[in-house]
């Protein structure tokens, strides 16, 4: 399956149906097709964001509105256990105004460009939108398929949709609750005490809490594997420990192995081979590099003389995953899924642990972190009291990510890296090593210094400033965090891109 949908869409942008199109807004188009359109168009005065459609994106980058047709909105209220008539649905002020909001994304986008996952801007009610693609159509939120498309207006585009979008209300834990099909893994997650990690409710300006991805089958797959209900799954995977909340119990690694840190959507899987961390003991590995997304593969596949393969990994029901909720996201996979050892895998970490930092990756600019109780995984000393995350808006930046954190001065300043998998590897920072005023720094892993004296004035160039700096080798004992810490010598500034770790 292509997990890229750029080529699926030839389409570009076409023109309203009515004459002089450049002077016609979102709002404009909608209330001049009243006809279509009317509930969606009551919803948006009844949510206070009429004028807002009416407008030009201050951002400057346009509005994308996925446009739900009358029939779509009367069906929607006709499946709501919370709205009985249209008109209580606009009497909820606080609802419809969230209603309204998720359906605008602030940001024009054609559908050339929607990802296989969420869209690159958040929608104006904070949160991201998801796109799937199912026989040949777009759905967004894997709900909605999109039935018009690329509607080119003064302040963005309309998508039109048959079906109206919810705003999501619900945590991960809730929603599986609320879905039969997965009880088994949902009483597995109660006993182990993840509902408390699968039930916080992560907010857009939350720092100090990180969102999760869950992995999950569905009652469907366990019971292939002869699993009907939860006391099966224990005298399956922890048939000698009752203590499932203990952190080395199989059944707490086993739904801890579901849960990765972090909101992964399936085209953050694509073009990598790599380890993710998990709330388990094991990280899981991911090779997206194939056809399919492939989750803790091997090396082969095992092909008869009918040609039949035997396909020896787990992968994901793409069709079904995506799915937001307040707590992150999650995706649905097609095998039971057991705690398996990671082979080592190459790793770069980019400071994504950070909430914070990711908030400021959405945004774009130059970000002064006052405080250092809002981050979770750096620590700093000196550095004239001031650490600087840049998402840097240049084309020609060739930091990785185009993101990076800066330092100035006489510091030290230490980064907790995740679990990383048993094993040797090559140890290598990443860093802005073109300008006089740079600092000469030292680096420690664990505490023990790595590789000699790092003179980051020297060795980029005009074009690529950024350079890998080779620390030398490690050896890893444990699967457990690690910390790397960079220190100057002789002070100056220090452009801190990446941290990498190669299998040797």
């Amino acid at each position: 399956m292509a997990l890229s949908l750029q080529s699926c869409d030839p389409d570009e942008p076409i023109k309203a149906s009515f004459e002089d199109m450049i002077d016609q807004t979102v709002y404009d188009y909608i209330a001049d097709n009243d006809s279509l359109y009317s509930k969606f168009l009551s919803i948006l005065k009844a949510g206070n964001l009429d004028k807002t459609m009416s407008a030009y994106n201050p951002n400057g980058n346009g509005y994308t509105m996925f446009l739900p047709t009358n029939a779509a909105i009367d069906q929607f209220i006709e499946e709501s256990p919370r709205f009985s008539t249209f008109e209580e649905l606009l009497a909820d002020k606080e609802y419809v105004a969230a209603m309204a909001r998720f359906h605008v994304v602030n940001m024009g986008i054609i559908t050339n460009d929607f990802p296989f996952g969420a869209l690159p801007e958040l929608n104006l009610a904070g949160q991201y939108l998801t796109i799937g693609f199912e026989m040949g159509i777009y759905k967004v939120n894997n709900l909605a398929p999109v039935t018009e498309k690329n509607i080119e207006v003064s302040n963005g585009y309309i998508h039109i949709i048959s079906l109206a979008l919810e705003p999501v209300t619900f945590t991960t834990f809730k929603w599986l609750k609320q879905n039969p099909q997965f009880s088994i893994f949902a009483q597995a997650v109660e006993a182990t005490g993840f509902n408390e990690t699968l039930n916080r409710i992560i907010l857009r300006d939350t720092v100090s809490l990180n969102p999760v991805t869950l992995l999950v089958e569905p009652d469907s797959i366990y019971n292939k594997n002869k699993i009907f209900n939860f006391d099966d799954l224990v005298k399956r995977i922890s048939p000698n420990s009752s203590d499932y909340t203990d952190e080395y119990n199989p059944l707490y690694n086993f739904v801890g192995y579901h849960i990765l840190s972090g909101s992964l959507f399936l085209s953050d899987f694509e073009e990598e081979s790599t380890n993710y961390t998990t709330f388990g003991n094991n990280p899981v590995q991911i090779n997206g590099k194939n056809i399919d997304l492939e989750i803790h593969s091997k090396d082969t596949l095992v092909t008869l003389t009918n040609d039949t393969t035997f396909v020896d990994y787990v992968t994901f029901l793409y069709d079904l995953s995506n799915l937001l909720t307040q707590s992150g996201t999650v995706h649905f996979v097609n095998e039971l899924m057991l705690p398996k050892q990671a082979a080592r895998a190459e790793l770069s970490f980019e400071f994504y642990e950070e909430q914070l930092f990711n908030q400021y990756r959405e945004e774009g600019g130059e970000f002064l972190v006052e405080d250092p109780a809002m981050l979770s995984s750096i620590t700093w000393t000196g550095g004239n009291d001031q650490l600087v995350f840049v998402k840097s808006e240049d084309e020609s930046n060739t930091a990785w990510n185009k993101d990076y954190l800066v330092m100035e001065g006489d510091f030290s300043i230490s980064y907790t890296l995740p679990p990383i998998v048993q094993g040797n590897y090559n140890l290598s920072i990443r860093a802005n090593a073109y300008s006089g005023d740079n600092a000469l720094v030292e680096v420690f892993f664990d505490g023990v210094k790595v590789g000699g004296l790092v003179d980051l004035t020297t060795g980029g160039s005009s074009s690529y400033p950024y350079i890998d700096v080779e620390l030398g080798t490690v050896s890893l004992i444990n699967y457990e965090p690690h910390v790397v810490t960079v220190r100057s010598l002789i002070p100056g500034y220090f452009y801190w891109d990446v941290v990498r770790f190669e299998p040797i």
